[in-house]
């Protein structure tokens, strides 16, 4: 048992380390370059003449997807011995975010669809279809943080059987507990207190971020302690 747990965290700690990569890749490569906050015009320009690299962040994102549930199985498989239940909470969780971000990938797709198509869309001007576009880049930003609620709410379980564990380190497991409510303050006042947004977005940046690379990072050069694997009770 020992060792599987100890191989299973090294497989989620390179997956992890993809998710990050994949991530990191479409929203800052990709969406911060082509994307332009409230321009219609110069967004669907700009996904004109950069379809390919648009066209690469949906992949990278596809396989941020599809490695999230993966990691969600490895992270029930590592955790369970500290409580069963919360471990399998945890991933139900995970896997609601990865449906959510999968689903919502055909909002990101739309406009390659709304600007190559000129048959389907002739009925709208020119003007229309940017406007279009933007709604549904908007609709995708959205719907990263409703999937932030799920990701939060299994953080913050992940952070508590962590901190529970005895072969992860106390201050682990705090990270990730914080990290799962900087996810759900996020969304929280995105949602009902949009002017306030810039801040929650910088707790995000700041707290998550550390916490999420620290979890990996641990994962990949130490797996678990396995010299404290010893397991207490539910």
């Amino acid at each position: 048992m020992i060792q599987s747990i100890k191989s299973n965290a090294h497989a989620a700690g390179i997956l992890y380390l993809l998710i990050i990569i994949t991530g990191l890749f479409s929203e800052l490569c990709v969406r911060s370059g082509i994307i332009v906050s409230g321009d219609a015009l110069a967004s669907a320009k700009n996904i004109t003449e950069h379809s390919f690299l648009f066209r690469i962040g949906f992949i990278s994102d596809l396989i941020m997807v599809m490695c999230d549930v993966a990691v969600a199985l490895l992270f029930y498989l590592v955790l369970k011995p500290v409580n069963r239940g919360l471990a399998l909470l945890a991933a139900f969780f995970r896997l609601a975010q990865a449906t959510v971000i999968g689903l919502n990938l055909l909002n990101y797709y739309m406009p390659l669809l709304i600007l190559g198509d000129s048959e389907v869309m002739t009925g709208f001007s020119g003007e229309q279809l940017n406007s279009l576009v933007l709604l549904f880049l908007n609709a995708h930003a959205y719907g990263y943080l409703i999937s932030g609620v799920f990701f939060g709410v299994s953080c913050v379980i992940l952070g508590h059987l962590i901190y529970k564990a005895v072969y992860f380190p106390k201050w682990l497991g705090a990270l990730v507990f914080a990290a799962g409510i900087s996810y759900l303050l996020d969304a929280v006042v995105n949602f009902l207190f949009p002017e306030l947004a810039s801040l929650s977005e910088f707790l995000v940046m700041t707290v998550a971020v550390v916490a999420e690379l620290s979890l990996c990072l641990f994962l990949l050069i130490k797996g678990v302690r396995t010299g404290a694997l010893t397991f207490p009770s539910s």
